[in-house]
């Protein structure tokens, strides 16, 4: 399976620490919709923007196991939907639920003060993360 990835998941030290590899990646928009910053959060939510794209990746290659486990990490404020990109082809990604701030999400930013420490938060979660049986 594949997923239209746009922030956490872009970095491959989260995916390494969450799937234990890092997936076939390659680039992918997706137009009418854009990475919101969250409050209080350092990752973003995707979500509909009629006059805004969001840049990301597609990861491909997913087992039915590996999108168990990114349901689990993504939790409810996520739902997993089929949107369409750039290139008119179809593909699911995680889309926000909840509300947004006005700004997009930088993932700069992110990387330079975030990202070690998030790695960390996934690497202790996945070693709690217990398969569906």
């Amino acid at each position: 399976m594949d997923l239209f990835v746009y922030g956490t998941l872009l970095f491959p030290d989260v995916l390494t620490v969450l799937l234990g590899r890092v997936p076939a990646r390659s680039p992918a928009v997706a137009d009418g919709w854009r990475a919101a910053a969250l409050p209080g959060r350092v990752y973003p939510g995707l979500v509909p923007d009629p006059v805004r794209r969001a840049t990301g990746l597609v990861i491909g290659g997913l087992t039915a196991a590996d999108i168990a486990l990114l349901d689990a990490y993504e939790e409810d404020d996520y739902r997993l939907a089929d949107i369409t990109l750039a290139d008119g082809t179809s593909c699911p990604t995680y889309v926000w639920r909840r509300d947004v701030l006005a700004d997009d999400w930088n993932p700069r930013w992110f990387a330079d003060t975030h990202l070690a420490e998030y790695a960390a938060h996934c690497r202790r979660w996945r070693a709690g993360y217990r398969p569906p049986p």
